[in-house]
């Protein structure tokens, strides 16, 4: 089996879960560890996409931990993989209920394309939401890298996905060829289908739970945008990444929608108050 998943974080976990189910050297995961909900993915399938997807990530996104000297060669390797997948392979592509993953399986299966074999494709939202239901809460996995090892393990086991049809691959093709000629580099996920938006899609939400977190009253304290950050993520129903809002944080400073106390190297570092 070759498995195909979208993040590092879920990844991982689905290499912990082969290695101790014994399948490490039968198993083969292949990852992509961007995130594809935010940035340009306008011929991403051709080396001009693909350059230009790096200036952007350059351009706007801070990287703390030097990693985007790296995207280009993690990137080419993981097409590489794909492309050298022999026909009668079966390979298996994880996704789940939000853009990132969504844009990801219509990606793979177009780079796919001209390969006899099967493909199965497992939603891990749906999975979790079936096999593994909490009494009176509502639990909806978000992404593929909440679901900690023991869950893949079981949904692997018990044989879940369903297998594409001709039919399938021709429509999911297509669809990413559209997603392909789009120039935006913000994606939701709506009502089962991906709907590029606005760059400052989000710039109200982030506005919004800084207002809750400054309170009732006048005194506004600054506020470590780090932890901006994790409120924002902890109520929002899209997966863009802490880095893209950290992005959108940025830009409303530029705005001068907030000020800012301390160093802007990385979010830890800074605090953020709305300007009075």
């Amino acid at each position: 089996m070759i498995h195909i998943l979208f993040g590092a974080t879920a990844s991982g976990s689905l290499k912990h879960t082969l290695r101790k189910m014994g399948l490490d050297k039968k198993d083969t995961v292949i990852s992509f560890w961007d995130i594809f909900s935010v940035g340009p993915i306008y011929k991403l399938n051709e080396e001009i996409g693909v350059k230009s997807r790096l200036k952007w990530m350059e351009k706007c996104m801070s990287d703390e931990f030097d990693e985007i000297p790296d995207y280009l060669k993690e990137f080419k390797r993981s097409l590489d993989q794909i492309n050298s997948v022999a026909d009668e392979e079966h390979v298996t592509i994880w996704t789940s209920d939000n853009a990132h993953e969504q844009v990801g399986l219509r990606f793979a299966v177009y780079l796919l394309k001209d390969k006899n074999m099967d493909i199965t494709v497992i939603n891990t939202t749906k999975e979790y939401e079936k096999r593994f239901p909490v009494k009176n809460v509502k639990y909806t996995l978000l992404h593929s890298g909440e679901m900690i090892p023991e869950k893949f393990q079981h949904i692997y086991e018990h044989g879940a996905g369903n297998l594409l049809t001709d039919h399938d691959r021709t429509g999911l093709k297509k669809e990413w060829l559209s997603l392909a000629e789009t120039r935006e580099t913000l994606r939701i996920w709506q009502n089962g289908k991906i709907f590029s938006v606005s760059e400052d899609y989000f710039d109200e939400f982030i506005i919004d739970k800084v207002k809750k977190l400054h309170g009732k009253g006048n005194a506004r304290k600054f506020i470590n945008s780090a932890r901006v950050i994790g409120e924002v993520i902890g109520h929002l129903d899209q997966y863009v990444g802490d880095t893209f809002l950290e992005y959108r944080i940025r830009k409303l400073i530029e705005a001068g929608v907030f000020e800012t106390k301390g160093r802007l190297e990385a979010m830890r570092f800074y605090s953020i108050r709305l300007k009075c």
